[in-house]
C-alpha cells in the first residue's frame, strides 16, 4: 500500500465511522462475527468439575479447573504444569488424587503468572513441592500487579505460592531419570511466558502462547505483544515434530501442524497491522478496512483482539519502525 492510497483510504474509513449508521452496520458486523466464532471449540469460562484426559504414558491432563493443568504422574509423585485457578482447587485436588502419586506433587513449573495457572501454587508449596517458574513471573507473584480488564489490583500471592526456582533462558531437571527441559518464550503472551518440554516422552507444555480454543489472549498491560508471540511460535517450531504433543493452557492437545498454523496466523497479522498502525489507524479502523477478513480463522471478539493488538503494537512501537513517530 503506498502513502497516498494509505491516505485516501484512512481518511474514507474516518468518514465512515462518524456516520451512525456505519457505526450501526459494524457493530452488527462484530456481533455477527462473535455468533459464527467457532462455538464447540470455545471452552466454558468455568466448569463444575475436573476432568482428566491420559495423553500419553504417564501424562494426564486435568481440565475444568481454570487453565489446562498437565500432570506427569507416577508412584514416587507428580509434576504439574501450572496448577488452574484458585477458586477451583478442590476439583484440582480430587482429580490428582485419582492419579497415580495420589496427589503428592513434588514440583510444579508455571508457565505463566495469570490467575489460571497459578491459583494453587500455595497449596503444593506448603506441602514442599518445588515451584519453578521465569523471573518476571516470581517477580509479579510476589509485587502483586494491575488488571486492566477488571480494574482491580491483584495483591502479592503468599510466600508459599511463589516460584522456589527460577530462571532466566532457560533450565533443566530430571523427572524419575527423564529430561525436562524449558525455556524462556520472551513476551508472546506476558512478560514471564515459558515452555516445559519433557524431551523423553516428546509432551511440551506452551501455555497461553498457543490458542487453539479461543482467540489468542495478548495482555499487552502484563508485557505481552503480537511479535514476541510470532518468535515465540517460531522459536516453538523448532523445537517440536510432527509427534509433539503440544499442551496450551485451553483447549485440546494438538500438534506442530497446528502451532505451524497459528504462527502463519500471527505472522500474517503482525505484517499488516504494522503497516496500519504506521498508517494511523486505530483498532476499529483496522476492523473496519477488513484486517480480518480473508484469515483462515475466525475471531469471537475481533475488535477486542485488535484492540490488545494495537496497544501491543504502540507498547513495542521502537522496535517495528525508525519513524513511528
Amino acid at each position: 500500500m503506498n502513502a497516498s492510497t494509505g491516505k485516501s483510504r484512512r481518511a474514507r474509513v474516518s468518514r465512515d465511522l462518524s456516520s451512525p449508521q456505519r457505526r450501526s452496520v459494524l457493530k452488527a458486523a462484530v456481533g455477527g462475527l462473535i455468533g459464527a466464532a467457532l462455538p464447540a471449540a470455545v471452552p466454558a469460562a468455568r466448569a463444575a468439575e475436573a476432568g482428566v484426559v491420559e495423553v500419553a504414558e504417564r501424562f494426564a491432563l486435568v481440565t475444568g479447573a481454570g487453565g489446562n493443568v498437565l500432570v506427569r504422574h507416577g508412584a514416587e509423585g507428580q509434576v504439574l504444569v501450572d496448577t488452574g485457578a484458585a477458586e477451583l482447587a478442590d476439583a484440582l485436588h480430587e482429580a490428582l488424587s485419582a492419579l497415580p502419586g495420589a496427589g503428592r506433587v513434588v514440583t510444579v513449573l508455571n508457565t505463566h503468572w495469570h490467575p489460571d495457572q497459578v491459583g494453587s501454587n500455595a497449596a503444593f508449596g506448603r506441602d514442599g513441592a518445588a515451584i519453578v517458574a521465569h523471573a518476571k513471573t516470581r517477580q509479579r507473584l510476589a509485587a502483586g500487579y494491575y488488571l486492566p480488564d477488571e480494574d482491580r489490583y491483584q495483591p502479592p500471592a503468599p510466600p508459599a505460592a511463589r516460584p522456589t526456582r527460577i530462571f532466566h533462558d532457560r533450565g533443566e531437571l530430571s523427572v524419575d531419570g527423564e529430561r525436562v527441559e524449558y525455556g524462556y518464550l520472551l513476551e508472546a503472551h506476558t512478560d514471564g511466558d515459558i515452555y516445559v518440554h519433557f524431551r523423553d516422552a516428546n509432551v511440551i507444555a506452551v501455555g497461553d502462547a498457543v490458542s487453539p480454543a479461543r482467540d489468542p489472549a495478548i495482555d499487552w498491560f502484563g508485557g505481552g505483544w503480537l511479535g514476541g508471540r510470532v518468535d515465540a511460535l517460531a522459536r516453538l517450531l523448532e523445537r517440536i515434530d510432527d509427534e509433539t504433543l503440544v499442551v496450551p493452557s485451553y483447549g485440546p492437545v494438538v500438534r506442530r501442524a497446528d502451532v505451524a498454523a497459528e504462527h502463519r496466523l500471527m505472522e500474517t497479522l503482525f505484517e499488516r497491522t504494522t503497516v496500519m498502525l504506521r498508517q494511523g489507524y486505530s483498532a476499529e479502523d483496522m476492523l473496519a478496512a477488513g484486517v480480518l477478513d480473508d484469515l483462515p480463522r475466525r475471531f469471537a471478539d475481533p475488535l477486542r483482539f485488535l484492540y490488545d493488538v494495537h496497544k501491543s503494537l504502540w507498547a513495542h512501537h521502537n522496535t517495528i519502525s525508525h519513524d513511528i513517530v
